[in-house]
């Protein structure tokens, strides 16, 4: 199944508003599944924003490692 446009938008926004509302491992959970979804220039884009919030919430924070794992498997 195969994500459309406007649901990678969505998704990438209700992520977003995930991390503002300290909700990081719902966000991340929601992206490593649209980029398993996704193909191409979506799914960089979807990864990008990933990785961006990896940032944003810091990398010490818990819920990161385990998501980075999980963008590795749904990449590979």
């Amino acid at each position: 199944a195969v994500a459309a446009p406007g649901d990678v938008e969505a998704g990438l926004a209700a992520a977003d508003a995930e991390v503002l509302a300290g909700e990081a491992a719902a966000a991340f959970a929601r992206l490593v599944t649209l980029v398993r979804d996704t193909s191409g220039d979506d799914r960089d884009a979807v990864r990008a924003r990933l990785l961006e919030l990896f940032e944003v919430v810091g990398p010490d924070h818990p819920d990161v490692a385990p998501a980075r794992v999980a963008l590795a498997n749904a990449l590979f």
